[in-house]
């Protein structure tokens, strides 16, 4: 391989890095004859798919030069850092030389912009577009859409890409504007409202025609930065649950800021990323997609940031013990779903189990409950454990938290001789 191309992968592969809204795909398409690849399963992972399979993307940027300074990015105009940029047919070679080592399964495509949005995103539909037509790809393909391009290229994109994606980055246009003066929220939510509108016509043109083209089959995500602004978790849930709302709108990511810049007084000056309130994020986006919260039971005025010492779930149910405990024989599936330690799986087969027969501790252990949660929020045969309205929540946090803080100390004494097992 030319070693200019592979030094301009180095340069570019670390430039992508920092986007983290490339995991799931959402789509399945098996191999075809006279192509190469395929997307299986529930879809490619950026490290694991749904089935266990370690699932390896080429994760590359075409350039990381761009016109714009946006204060959080390592690759904003202003930055003196390596810069490279790879030619069309320069990137859709290394795809599928790579792919044909076996060293990838998919691609995931971004880009500065250069020039202007139009300008960058034609020259990545030209990449994915040979992929699809020329070498007859049918892998996976996650490209990123340009904020401020234009509708045309946005719906040409979507029949080529498994996925498309829009990063919001900010959960509120004001601090928007401070950090990324270029940006506005019309740029981002434009080609959003283009590739929903494709998807959902897509659809349409399907029920009519058998064979009509798939557009962005693996639907769309998006990708906000936690921690560069003073935007509360409740600001970033809504936003959230507005989008979600949107019937292609797949996930929504969560990025804790990581200072990559020199000092800028726009931005906080944080020693290490906020990864615990990162993860937070994610299981409260995880209520809010398959447990039936609302934002307002998760955050409100009273409690605008989610509690960093125990999850969302066992959080609300500390605020809220006059619904617990509850009776597992008896309770409908809903309020069982709102037990911590019960998962979406584990509720379910509470509801089928308890069919035959009552059940007891043996039983829920069985199905797979955390009963170290769930014995302070239930009732069933033999439970005898004094429950969150006996012990109080704040005792009931403080034990839990505790357990916690030891199984964490223990991890920390044995970790440094795991070798040794």
């Amino acid at each position: 391989m030319n070693e200019n191309v592979l030094e301009k992968l180095k340069i570019l592969a670390e430039s992508a890095r920092y986007d983290v809204s490339c995991s799931s795909s959402g789509t399945s398409r098996s191999n075809k004859k006279g192509t190469i690849g395929s997307a299986a399963g529930w879809g490619i992972c950026h490290s694991f798919a749904e089935d266990g399979r370690c699932i390896s993307l080429l994760k590359i940027m075409l350039t990381n030069s761009c016109i714009y300074d946006c204060a959080y990015c390592i690759n904003r105009r202003s930055n003196d850092i390596p810069r490279a940029t790879l030619s069309v047919s320069e990137l859709v070679d290394l795809t599928i030389e790579f792919y044909r080592r076996n060293y990838i399964e998919g691609l995931f495509l971004s880009s500065g912009i250069v020039r202007n949005p139009d300008y960058t995103m034609e020259r990545l539909v030209r990449i994915v577009k040979d992929l699809r037509q020329v070498h007859r790809f049918n892998g996976y393909i996650h490209m990123k859409s340009i904020p401020g391009a234009s509708e045309e290229l946005v719906q040409e994109a979507g029949l080529y890409a498994d996925r498309l994606s829009v990063n919001i980055e900010i959960p509120k246009e004001e601090s928007l504007k401070i950090l990324a003066p270029e940006k506005d929220f019309q740029s981002v939510f434009a080609p959003m409202r283009y590739i929903q509108q494709g998807v959902l016509q897509s659809a349409e043109d399907r029920k009519r025609f058998r064979h009509a083209p798939r557009f962005a089959p693996a639907g769309q995500s998006t990708q906000m930065i936690v921690g560069a602004t003073p935007e509360t978790d409740k600001d970033i849930l809504w936003v959230s649950s507005a989008l979600y709302k949107r019937p292609t709108m797949k996930r929504v990511y969560y990025s804790g800021f990581v200072p990559v810049n020199a000092y800028d007084n726009r931005l906080p000056a944080l020693k290490q990323p906020p990864l615990v309130r990162e993860n937070r994020l994610y299981q409260a986006d995880w209520l809010l997609r398959f447990y039936q919260f609302k934002v307002e039971e998760i955050v409100d005025d009273a409690y605008p940031h989610l509690d960093l010492e125990v999850d969302p779930k066992l959080a609300w149910a500390l605020r809220h013990p006059e619904h617990f405990p509850v009776d597992i024989n008896k309770a409908d599936y809903e309020m069982i779903l709102r037990v911590p330690g019960i998962g979406v799986k584990s509720a379910q087969l509470i509801v089928v189990s308890r069919r035959h027969g009552r059940l007891g501790t043996e039983q829920l252990k069985k199905i797979g409950i955390v009963m170290k949660k769930a014995q302070y929020f239930i009732t069933c045969n033999e439970l005898t454990m004094q429950s969150v309205q006996d012990l109080r929540p704040e005792n009931v946090r403080r034990l839990l938290v505790q357990k916690n803080n030891r199984k964490q100390d223990d991890r920390q004494l044995i970790l440094p001789f795991a070798d040794q097992e």
